[in-house]
């Protein structure tokens, strides 16, 4: 798969199209067959003693229950049982044989067989690997609110209620670093597991990032208020991390995510966050026996998890497509040598485009506009979030800035988390309803490519996600607004300053002054950001933390109440290094 993030300055290597997905699977009536009253207990049969090169990997599909007769069908045709999930019939099955899907279709209870994937089962699926513990650096000092927090007013939320610890969301990706001094007060470790290759490992650890994705992803739901580094939009719940990721191609196949799906509803997440695509093909085709296969077990394991009370929220893609005008795919299957081939709409990107999924586009930095490699399409986007830049945590205690709809789609599972927190019997139909009747409505810009209503289009849904409202509560009147557009030129080892006149404000500032900071700058570990009040004093807002991490595009909040508020007050930069240069951008001030 492509992760949905992008690097800023430059694209990752995982880089690129993320989660779009499916509608509905092409044979209704075995979803239909089952309601999720029993639990999906994974059945893992022995695996071969020893791997074989040339082993591919199969989705056997057969009606929901006991799966036993097909099970020993697939043992007398040349294959082996990986494992299986019987509340929802699917079987996992590797074969070294050509023939193998073949002669599965004709085997009496069978219903669909497709392989999962173009490339051969890696040999460590017989005997994975754990992911690494990376050693921690020291914590930061500080914890500014961020911009994107600010523009979906989770920090007027936090106030009234930071979401409850009895909230379960899951984080299927890349593994999440459970010893990030921002995650280990929230993470569950006793419903986190491996689902990588398709079968869970519960061993301690096996949770962990092969990749940095998911602990990036884990920090924008639930990052704690503990006053370092950062603050997650639901700081108060609980994640768990489900690795769907196969280490080194960090590829997220389709068994890998029907684990994942069985394990969230079989644990309680009341959310889980689906940051990809399900690979080996971004589009599959229900006209294609392998593709079918996909968008049957897949779409059963989203309606098991959803009927177990799970809302599934999931990234729209990075591809800056229509994903409601299809025309051509070129970069499946992602596993071997993509082709281009021409699709249509009956061609499917999962999980995001599944029922009952949350669909989110990504907003840029403004908040109010589409981020450029967004995917969007009128009627498949649900809601949009933030999405350009956004400071989260990465493995080893530290943080980085990303972009993306996997930044966006985190932001939109914290407050449906959040909604989960202040209204524990809304089921997933409900949290999914409230997510758009929230939102703010964003209008669509002077693109034709942007069709529809103000308060429903093809590029922000039905807006952008509001965590106050989710939390019931208001947005207080606004304060008085002031801002400096003049660029100033960041030299490096000197010190520039960029005033702002306020007038107009009766008695002191408040003790949460906003003080909101755009500078573009190369590695932000050289700079020392200040607010300097009009009588001198000096606020520090930022004080050389980031490291390599390009720009600074925040919104601090300063205790200012014993300074007048009305004066020159000034941003003060400091450029402590050499080598990189920049300008402060912008800066604002709201009393």
């Amino acid at each position: 798969m492509r992760l949905a993030a992008i690097a800023l300055g430059t694209t990752l290597a995982v880089a690129g199209p993320a989660s779009l997905a499916q509608a509905a699977p092409a044979d209704n009536e075995p979803l239909a067959a089952f309601t999720g009253t029993a639990r999906a207990a994974q059945q893992a049969p022995a695996a071969p003693a020893a791997w074989a090169a040339g082993t591919r990997a199969y989705l056997v599909i057969t009606a929901p229950g006991d799966t036993t007769a097909v099970r020993s069908a697939v043992a007398a045709n040349g294959g082996s049982v990986f494992s299986s999930f019987d509340a929802i019939g699917v079987i996992v099955a590797h074969s070294t044989s050509a023939s193998f899907a073949t002669t599965m279709r004709g085997v009496a209870g069978v219903q669909k067989v497709g392989a999962s994937r173009t490339s051969d089962v890696p040999a460590d699926a017989y005997n994975p690997a754990l992911p690494s513990n990376p050693s921690q650096s020291a914590a930061p000092s500080t914890e500014p609110v961020r911009s994107d927090m600010t523009q979906i007013k989770a920090d007027q939320a936090w106030a009234v209620n930071p979401g409850s610890a009895s909230v379960k969301v899951g984080i299927l990706d890349t593994g999440v670093d459970d010893q990030h001094q921002d995650l280990a007060p929230n993470f569950n470790a006793a419903d986190s597991v491996s689902c990588a290759y398709g079968k869970a490992d519960t061993r301690a650890g096996a949770w962990r990032d092969v990749d940095q994705h998911g602990t990036h992803v884990a920090g924008t739901v639930a990052a704690a208020k503990n006053g370092k580094g950062a603050i997650g939009v639901a700081p108060g719940v609980k994640i768990s991390s489900v690795r769907i990721a196969e280490p080194g191609s960090t590829l997220f196949f389709p068994e890998n995510t029907i684990c994942g799906l069985v394990w969230a509803g079989d644990r309680g997440f009341k959310v889980t966050n689906n940051s990809y695509y399900t690979d080996p093909w971004q589009f599959n085709c229900p006209n294609n026996l392998d593709q079918a296969a996909i968008l049957e077990g897949v779409g059963r394991a989203q309606a098991y998890a959803e009927s177990k009370g799970s809302l599934q929220v999931a990234a729209a893609g990075n591809s800056n497509v229509d994903l409601a005008n299809k025309t051509t795919d070129s970069s499946s299957p992602n596993d071997s040598t993509p082709v281009t081939r021409t699709i249509t709409n009956d061609c499917l990107d999962i999980p995001a485009e599944l029922p009952g999924v949350v669909t989110v586009a990504a907003n840029g930095t403004s908040g109010t506009s589409k981020a450029s490699f967004s995917n969007f399409g009128r009627d498949v986007i649900e809601v949009s979030a933030p999405g350009e830049s956004v400071y989260s945590t990465v493995p080893g205690g530290k943080y980085s800035s990303l972009s993306g709809t996997s930044m966006a789609a985190p932001h939109v599972a914290g407050v449906a988390a959040l909604l989960a927190s202040a209204n524990p019997a809304y089921t997933p139909a409900d949290i999914r309803a409230k997510l758009g009747e929230h939102a703010t409505d964003l209008a669509c810009p002077s693109d034709s490519r942007c069709t529809g209503t103000t308060a429903k289009n093809g590029f922000f849904g039905e807006g952008r996600v509001d965590a106050l409202k989710a939390v019931g509560g208001s947005t207080p009147p606004p304060g008085k607004y002031f801002e400096n557009l003049t660029d100033v030129t960041i030299s490096d080892n000197a010190t520039v300053e960029s005033a702002i006149t306020v007038s107009g404000v009766t008695g002191n500032a408040p003790a949460t002054l906003k003080v909101g900071v755009d500078i573009k700058h190369t590695y932000i570990g050289d700079l020392k950001v200040d607010l300097v009040a009009p009588d001198g004093t000096v606020y520090t807002v930022h004080n050389r933390s980031g490291s390599g991490t390009d720009n600074i595009v925040q919104t601090y909040t300063v205790n200012a109440s014993s300074e007048v508020a009305n004066g020159v007050w000034k941003l003060r930069v400091n450029d402590n290094a050499n080598a990189d240069t920049g300008k402060i951008d912008a800066w604002n001030l709201t009393f």
